[in-house]
C-alpha cells in the first residue's frame, strides 16, 4: 500500500488546464452531418473544449474554391455556402476554430496525389498568386461574418504533417516553406493580428522545428506559436478490419513535450507559445486501444503533467464520426473518438470529465495520482492504474491523507476500469453487433457509466483519510466538500419508522 501524508498548508502549484484548450476532429466538411454536431454538443457541455482543430478546410467537399471557365480563361470563385454554415454551428455552441489550413483544392493543386478515403490533395499550388488571393479572401470573408475581435483570437495553423510524403507531396521542405511563408504573409496582410503558425510536424523529424525557426528568423517570416504532434504507437501489425499498436510507456510523450520547450527555448524565438494540435496513444483510427479502458489510465498522466511543457495539446479526436479510412464499419472500430457512434461515452470520455473537477491549486502530484483544492475549499482528486503487460493483474493500493478545512465531510467517487464505464466490454458480450439495434445502444449508454457511490466521513485533526485500491486500468475520480446537515430542521424526523429501513 502507498501511503500518502500531504503536507498542510502547502501548494506546489497551480493545475493548467492547457488539456482542454482544443480537441481534434474529422475533417471539416463532417461538421454538416448531425451525429456530428450532437456528439460535439455533448462533448462540449461534459468538458468545454475552448477551441476544435480539423482537416479539410480547402478540401472539395467544403467547396470553397471553384473555378468558372468565362472566354478562354478560368476565373476563380470563393464558396462560403458550407463554411459558414459549420462555423456558425461551432460558435454556437461556445467552441471556436483552431483553423488549419489545407488540404489543396483539386482545381488549384499542381498534381493529383492525396491522401485517406475522402481524397485530401496534398501538392503545392500550381499557382501561388491564385493560393495567395485564396488565403487573403477567405480571412477577410471571417472577419467580415464574425468580426475582427472574434477572428483574432482564432489561431491559423498551415498544414497537416508536411515531414511525411502522404501529407505532403515529397516531404518537402523547402517547398512547405514557400507555402507558408506566402500563407503567414497573406493572413498578415489582411489582418496583423492573426496569429500564426506551424509546423504542424509529427515525431521523428524534430529538425524540422529547428529549420523552421530558423527559416523565419533569416527570412522575416512572421510565427507566433508552434504545433507539433504526439503519438506513442509502435509500428503497427495491420489486418483487413483492425491496426494493432504496442504502445511506448507515456514518459515517452511527456519527453516529447518537454524537449519541444528545450528547443524553442533555444531557437530565435525562445517565448513562443507551443501547441500539441494531435495527441493519442495510436496514431491509426483503427486501433482497438482507442476504445479501451487501459487509454484512459494510459494518458491520465498527460493531461495531468503536460500543461505544465506546453500551452495547449489537443486530443485526436472528440468522436468516431470519422472517415480517414473509409467509412467506419461497425459502432467499435478503435476510433479515436472520447464518443463512439450514438453518443456512447468511451472510457477516455470519462477520464477527461474527472479532470475537469480538478481544482487549481495542486496539493500533491506523482506519476499517478492528482490531489487538487478548489476555490472554495473543497478537494478533487484523480488516480489512475494503467498497467502495460496484458497478463500483469497489478493492483494499486492507497492511504491518503488529505489536509481539508472542515470536520463533516461529503465524499463522493466515480470510478471508471475494466468492469465499470466500459461499453467496448458489453459490445463484446452482446458478440459485437456492426450495426446494433436500439435496444443494444441503450444497454451500451447504460452501461458506458462510471460506478458511482457516496459516504460521510469526519475530519480527524484536520485530516481526512481515504483509503482505496485500483485494479487494473482503473481512473477514480474522489470529490471531498463540505456537508451542511439541515437534519435537525426537519419535525418529526424519524427514519427507523420506515419499512425495511
Amino acid at each position: 500500500m502507498t501511503h500518502i501524508k500531504i503536507e498542510r498548508g502547502k501548494q506546489i502549484g497551480i493545475f493548467s488546464d492547457n488539456w482542454k484548450f482544443c480537441v481534434g476532429s474529422g475533417r471539416i466538411g463532417l461538421a454538416l452531418q448531425k451525429e456530428y454536431m450532437d456528439a460535439l454538443s455533448f462533448v462540449k457541455r461534459h468538458i468545454d473544449f475552448k477551441y476544435i482543430r480539423a482537416h479539410g478546410l480547402l478540401h472539395d467537399d467544403v467547396g470553397i474554391y471553384r473555378e468558372d471557365k468565362v472566354g478562354d480563361t478560368e476565373q476563380p470563385f470563393y464558396n462560403f455556402t458550407y463554411i459558414d454554415r459549420i462555423y456558425d454551428s461551432f460558435l454556437e455552441l461556445g467552441i471556436r476554430p483552431f483553423v488549419e489550413i489545407g488540404f489543396m483544392p483539386s482545381r488549384l493543386a499542381s498534381g493529383t496525389q492525396t491522401v485517406f478515403y475522402w481524397r485530401g490533395n496534398v501538392t503545392p499550388p500550381k499557382d501561388y498568386g491564385k493560393w495567395e488571393k485564396l488565403i487573403k479572401s477567405v480571412v477577410k470573408h471571417f472577419i467580415d461574418r464574425y468580426g475582427e475581435k472574434e477572428v483574432i483570437q482564432w489561431p491559423f495553423e498551415i498544414w497537416n504533417e508536411p515531414n511525411l510524403n502522404v501529407f505532403w507531396k515529397d516531404a518537402n521542405q523547402a517547398e512547405y516553406f514557400k507555402l507558408y511563408e506566402v500563407t503567414a504573409k497573406a493572413i498578415k496582410e489582411v489582418n496583423e493580428n492573426i496569429k500564426v503558425g506551424g509546423p504542424a510536424i509529427c515525431g521523428g523529424s524534430d529538425y524540422w522545428i529547428d529549420d523552421f525557426l530558423n527559416f523565419c528568423y533569416k527570412n522575416n517570416v512572421p510565427v507566433d506559436f508552434i504545433t507539433r504532434h504526439a503519438y506513442t504507437g509502435k509500428p503497427p501489425y495491420h489486418t483487413p478490419h483492425f491496426v494493432y499498436q504496442d504502445v511506448h510507456p507515456i514518459e515517452y510523450m511527456l519527453n516529447e513535450f518537454k524537449m519541444l520547450r528545450e528547443k524553442v527555448k533555444n531557437s530565435p524565438y525562445p517565448d513562443l507559445p507551443i501547441h500539441i494540435t494531435e495527441y493519442n496513444s495510436s496514431y491509426h483510427p483503427l486501433c482497438p486501444i482507442h476504445d479501451t479502458p487501459f487509454n484512459a489510465a494510459y494518458l491520465a498522466r498527460v493531461l495531468s503533467e503536460g500543461g505544465d511543457y506546453v500551452d495547449s495539446f489537443s486530443y485526436w479526436t472528440f468522436s468516431d464520426v470519422f472517415e480517414e479510412a473509409d467509412v467506419p464499419r461497425s459502432l467499435f472500430h478503435g476510433g479515436f473518438g472520447l464518443v463512439a457512434f450514438n453518443n456512447i461515452p468511451k472510457p477516455v470520455f470519462h477520464m477527461f470529465t474527472f479532470f475537469n473537477a480538478m481544482g487549481k491549486n495542486i496539493l500533491y502530484r506523482d506519476e499517478h495520482i492528482l490531489v487538487t483544492q478548489r476555490e472554495d475549499g473543497s478537494i478533487a482528486i484523480v488516480a489512475w492504474n494503467e498497467v502495460m503487460k496484458k497478463d500483469d493483474e497489478y493492483e494499486r493500493k492507497y492511504k491518503l491523507e488529505i489536509p481539508i478545512d472542515f470536520d463533516d465531510v461529503f465524499v463522493k467517487r466515480k470510478l471508471i476500469d475494466e468492469e465499470h464505464g466500459n461499453p467496448w466490454r458489453t459490445w463484446i458480450d452482446m458478440g459485437r453487433p456492426r450495426f446494433p439495434s436500439k435496444e443494444q445502444i441503450q444497454t451500451l449508454k447504460e452501461v458506458a457509466k462510471p460506478d458511482v457511490s457516496t459516504c460521510r466521513m469526519r475530519a480527524q485533526n484536520g485530516y481526512v483519510t481515504l483509503e482505496f485500491k485500483l485494479s487494473r486500468n482503473a481512473v477514480v475520480l474522489f470529490e471531498l466538500s463540505k456537508v451542511n446537515d439541515e437534519t435537525g430542521t426537519y419535525i418529526g424526523l424519524d427514519d427507523s419508522k420506515i419499512p425495511g429501513y
